[in-house]
């Protein structure tokens, strides 16, 4: 599943996210998922991933913010025209959820604005259709 940020955001997040089967425990309520971020800087300057910030919600409704600086320990400067990608995962309660956020960047020039990651789905690939 792809899914893009909003129209007019110089950043494009793409997302693919994948159930982890061999990580996962069902029977103690344990799902592990694990997500593919590609980052693409359509800007024409460059662009510091400064933190992030996940709401994560499984399928009973539990709510999960996360919030902290850069991605898998890094804060990734972007070039214009270029992308940058990384893979980390969530663990939830049920076989079926869904994250969105977004990340805060800062241009060369010292201005701060939000990337949007819009909502997209955790799920076990027998559970939906």
């Amino acid at each position: 599943m792809t899914t893009k940020s909003e129209i007019g955001s110089p950043i494009k997040v793409s997302v693919e996210a994948f159930y982890v089967e061999g990580q996962s425990q069902p029977e103690k309520d344990k799902y592990v998922f694990a997500y593919t971020i590609t980052i693409k800087n359509h800007s024409l300057c460059n662009a510091k991933l400064e933190s992030r910030y996940w709401l994560i919600t499984d399928a009973n409704g539990k709510e999960t913010e996360v919030e902290g600086d850069g991605v898998v320990g890094e804060q990734p400067t972007i070039r214009p025209g270029e992308s940058y990608q990384y893979t980390s995962g969530a663990v939830l309660d049920t076989p079926v959820g869904t994250m969105e956020g977004y990340y805060v960047m800062r241009n060369e020039f010292g201005t701060e604005f939000r990337a949007p990651i819009q909502v997209f789905r955790l799920s076990r690939p027998d559970i939906l259709h």
